[in-house]
């Protein structure tokens, strides 16, 4: 079967026009052994966040409201983690969404924000998958740097938050004592 010159030149160009409109980005799913109430509450509260993200946060669920996540809290204050992170939207126990910004060590990326959408999905009584889509990455750069740094670091979180539900909150004290002496 033959296909029409026209056809194909139109289909050509729908592909080339999709692969050219697809943006980068970072999306994991996992599976926790937890009611999404508890789920929920370790991704929206600041003792949540701690019991499983970082040794330190500041979380207010609101719009606009911090969502800072501070993994050195020793720090000088902008360079602790997520400083100056915002809740952009959410609902209840289905989604979060934030901003999100570089490592300390990528100044020029670390000026710009990403964007982090968290949905919660009940997998029977006593589990939630768990979804993470991190987009508006730019090119080249710190931003390569950046997009290869949390294709890393977030399946990390992700794990830890699964562990969290199955050996309690995670214990931050050699963590702290390794910042304390200046080797994080």
């Amino acid at each position: 079967m033959k296909i029409p010159a026209p056809y194909l030149t139109l289909c050509l160009i729908l592909v080339a026009m999709s692969v050219r409109g697809a943006e980068r980005s970072i999306d994991l799913e996992v599976t926790v052994a937890a009611p999404v109430a508890e789920v929920w509450k370790a991704w929206t509260t600041t003792e949540g966040v701690k019991s499983f993200f970082a040794p330190d946060a500041r979380v207010e669920l609101k719009v606009d409201g911090p969502y800072e996540i501070f993994f050195n809290p020793y720090a000088a204050p902008g360079l602790k983690g997520a400083d100056g992170m915002r809740v952009l939207a959410f609902q209840d126990e289905k989604m979060l969404s934030f901003t999100w910004n570089a490592p300390p060590s990528l100044p020029e990326a670390r000026k710009q924000r990403t964007h982090v959408v968290v949905r919660f999905e009940a997998k029977g009584a006593r589990e939630t998958v768990v979804r993470l889509h991190e987009d508006g990455w730019g090119e080249g750069g710190e931003w390569d740097k950046a997009f290869d740094y949390f294709s890393k670091a977030w399946p990390k979180v992700l794990e830890q938050l699964k562990q969290r539900f199955v050996s309690g909150p995670m214990d931050w004290t050699n963590w702290i004592k390794e910042l304390k002496a200046g080797k994080p």
